[in-house]
Formats: C-alpha cells, structure tokens, sequence
C-alpha cells in the first residue's frame, strides 16, 4: 500500500485540476448534441466526472500529510506505522505521551501510540498508590524532579486543561510529610535535610520537644529527630492526574490502543570497536499488539519504543531480549525491576489527628495520612524480605494489619489504640 500510494504521489494529472476537467465536460457538451445516443453517452460522462471528482478528493487526502487509507479500520488497532511506542498506558506513560507531543516542532510531526492491557487500572501502580509528592530524598536528582513536579501540579490547567472540558481538580492536601528517626537515623536525617535544603526544598527540622507541641497526639518516646516538609508535600487523587494527561495527551493527537505488546521485531547491525573486537546492535523495527479477547494482532512499524510497563517492565525488556542473552553477555543482565505487594489499609478514628495530619512516616517503617474529613485514615508498612505476599492475587492479609501495623501505629498515635480497620 505505501508503494501504491508513493506512486500515484509522484505523477501529475492536469486533468484531475478542477478548471481543466469543467473546460473538457463543455467540450463534451458541444460535440455530443442532443440525440438520445448522446444525451446517454452524456449521463455516462456525468457519472464518470463524479467518479473523477470523488477519486481526486482520495488522492488529495492520500498524501504522506494525512491518514487515508482505502481499507476500512478494523476495531481499535493501532496505526500500522508510527514514530513512538509507549508500552503502558499509566500516569508514566501518559506524561511521555505527553511531553512529547508538547515538545514537537509542529502539530502531527512526531506519530505517538499509548498502548494499554488493562483500561481498568485494576492493578496498574498508579491508581493503586497512596498518592503522595515529597522532596525529602537524598539525592538532589529526586528533589529537583519533586520541586518541578509541585509547581506543575499547581499550575495543571494551564498545562493539561482541554478547551471546553471540565476544570482539573486533583484535590491536593499540602499537608507535608513529617518522618521521624531514631538515635540511630538521625545523623542521616540530618544530612539528607542539608541536602534538600540546597535544592531548595522548604523542610525543617523538629526535636522531640518541637514536635509535640507542633503535633500534639504524637508519642514521641523513641523520636530523636523529626522532618517535616513546610511546603509542596502532600498528597493528591492519582486517578485524576492520570486521566487529565491522557485526556489532554489525545487531544494533541496521542493514539491509544487497548492491547498488549507480545512481541518485538528486531534486526541485528555487527560493528568492530576500536580495539577490534566485535559489537552487536540490536533495533526493534516492528512491535506486535495482540487486541483483547481476540487471537488478532496487528504489526506497528516504529522508530522507538519506550517501556512503561511500571512493575511489569522486566518481562517488557524480556520481548526484546534484554535478560535472557548468553550468560556471558551484557543481554544476560535483567533489567532490576518486579512487581511488589503492598498493603493499604483504610482506617477509622473519630478521635484520631485533626485536619493539620501530614503523612507521617515513622522510624519502624509504618505510615499514615489522612483520607478526607470524616475521621478516616490509610495506613501501610511494606513487610521484610520474609515477610514478601504473593503477587499472584490482589487478596488482602488482614493479620498483617492487625500483627505488624496496628501495633506501631498505636504506639506512636495513642488515639489509634481504639481504630476501626474496614475491609475493602
């Protein structure tokens, strides 16, 4: 087909132009005069002028510029032939769809598809996250990303709103992070701060005294040192954020597709290096989609692909062989990441800590936040290497709450000694 359409391109029709098609149908008209033989040979001509005119509007639309194609689409495949692949349809796929779009040089100049497996999100990081932004991390990289991420988040309809679609509310609570450190975690908490205040993140630090009389349910028995973000932390409705970069990512001419990527085409290129010794490149070509319910897949030719697969990035990397080569080879080397379980529990504590709660992380690991006004909380601890669930279900260990998170969470909050979990 692309021949096809190559071809027709590159030749000239001067009697497909509008003036010099209407010159020859009077011509016609003059030569044919009005015998019945004529009047029908006229009708003929009539009918093959439309014809004509209705081929010529393909031509124009058939053009490298536009997406006409003479085969009627079938369901939702993607396109046969794009620049850009983003294996995962997530908040980080979404943004690079995203960005990319925002940073080329004119409208429809980069082709870029999004593909999905799951439109539910039903096990997708995502939306299954506790949604918070900090910048209390050690590396300057993680803080400055966080900082721009902040004022992008406070200025998102100028970024992602659509024109005529409903304001994005991604309900941000700026309510901070306060962590807290032991004798044995403070030297580090203090350095880590000396860090993120360079950066320019808005953090201080609290002694035992300044932290209870800041946040007066806090047991501070064990708290040799505490860190709260004064600004830009908090936490916002991830679902929202997903859905307002998608939505504004098909608006600037994103394709999506509900798939799931099954293969990669690659071609192999050998060079020497300079000492001599042979390297071997590998590019993906084409990417397979396999369409839901269905043993139908369609080829994408591309130019690159970017994995966005979240926790399922190593079996993504896998497709191209990255993790399964020769055991004495760099492609042997799997790509360091796998999904992990985590518990989220949601809580209940008429008495428990009052609108000014951050999202507080304690020396033992456990975590709290408040969830809206009603006196609800979540709460979470990720378990020891031992203690790791099986990912195979999304079942919630209920023991695990009541054995390794209640416990701490009543000790360092002496309301939450009378807490209610619910069972979602």
């Amino acid at each position: 087909m692309y021949v096809g359409r190559m071809f027709v391109s590159s030749l000239k029709f001067p009697c497909l132009g509008i003036g010099t098609w209407k010159g020859a149908r009077l011509l016609r008209q003059r030569s044919f005069g009005t015998s019945a033989c004529a009047l029908k040979q006229d009708d003929f001509m009539k009918e093959l002028d439309k014809n004509f005119v209705q081929f010529h509007k393909k031509l124009m639309d058939s053009l490298p510029t536009s997406d006409w194609s003479p085969f009627t689409p079938i369901g939702d495949l993607p396109p046969e032939r794009v620049d850009v692949v983003i294996v995962g349809g997530g908040v980080m796929g979404w943004s690079i769809a995203y960005w990319l779009k925002q940073k080329e040089n004119r409208r429809g100049a980069l082709r870029v598809v999004v593909v999905e497996r799951d439109p539910t999100y039903s096990r997708a990081s995502t939306v299954l996250s506790a949604g918070g932004i900090r910048q209390q991390f050690s590396r300057p990289e993680n803080i400055h990303m966080s900082l721009f991420s902040a004022q992008f988040l406070r200025n998102i309809n100028e970024h992602l709103g659509v024109v005529n679609e409903d304001h994005i509310d991604i309900q941000f609570n700026p309510s901070g992070y306060l962590f807290l450190a032991s004798e044995e975690g403070a030297t580090v908490m203090e350095e880590n701060y000396n860090v993120q205040r360079e950066c320019g993140a808005q953090v201080t630090l609290l002694s035992p005294h300044q932290l209870k009389k800041k946040f007066p349910w806090v047991n501070t028995n064990g708290v040799a040192l505490a860190s709260y973000g004064l600004e830009n932390e908090g936490w916002f409705d991830p679902w929202t954020l997903l859905n307002a970069f998608r939505r504004k990512a098909l608006s600037m001419g994103v394709y999506h597709c509900h798939g799931e990527v099954t293969d990669f085409s690659t071609t192999k290129r050998e060079m020497m290096t300079a000492d001599g010794d042979p390297v071997t490149f590998s590019r993906i070509g084409h990417v397979t989609v396999l369409m839901p319910n269905s043993l139908e897949s369609q080829n994408v030719e591309c130019a690159l692909v970017i994995n966005a697969a979240g926790a399922w990035s190593s079996n993504v990397a896998e497709l191209a062989g990255i993790g399964i080569g020769p055991s004495d080879s760099l492609e042997s080397v799997k790509l360091p990441v796998e999904p992990k379980k985590r518990y989220i529990f949601v809580v209940h504590c008429p008495d428990g800590p009052g609108l000014d709660c951050p999202l507080l992380i304690d020396s033992s690991g456990v975590y709290f936040r408040r969830e809206g006004l009603g006196g609800n909380y979540i709460a979470g601890k990720s378990p020891t290497e031992e203690e790791e669930p099986d990912i195979s279900n999304m079942e919630v260990d209920y023991d695990f709450f009541q054995q390794k998170v209640w416990p701490l969470l009543a000790h360092r909050v002496p309301a939450f000694e009378s807490l209610k979990a619910f069972c979602l």
